[in-house]
């Protein structure tokens, strides 16, 4: 019915390409300018004082509860789906064996 069947390749022409002639590039050496060294800050960039530390702490927090309670309530809407569908299933099926049963 269906028959595979094996790809052939042309036959070679008998023309060649010659290979292609490399060169090597002509090694130049530039000694670079010196970059300008920038001085260093005295003090950090951010500093935190204990008002925008406790900020953080706070708002770290909110975010950690906020995150946990909608996983939590996800997970809970997953369960009550579950248990319902499974309470459907039972009814239906009590459902269909009292038909038979008549």
């Amino acid at each position: 019915m269906l028959r595979p069947k094996v790809p052939t390749n042309p036959m070679p022409t008998g023309t060649v390409t010659p290979p292609a002639v490399v060169e090597p590039p002509a090694v130049v050496q530039h000694t670079p300018a010196p970059a300008p060294v920038a001085p260093a800050p005295a003090r950090p960039t951010i500093q935190l004082t204990p008002g925008a530390v406790i900020a953080v702490v706070g708002g770290g927090t909110a975010v950690v509860l906020v995150v946990g309670a909608v996983l939590v309530s996800m997970l809970l809407a997953v369960a009550i789906t579950g248990a319902s569908l499974a309470i459907c299933t039972l009814v239906i099926r009590s459902l269909v064996a009292s038909q038979n049963g008549r």
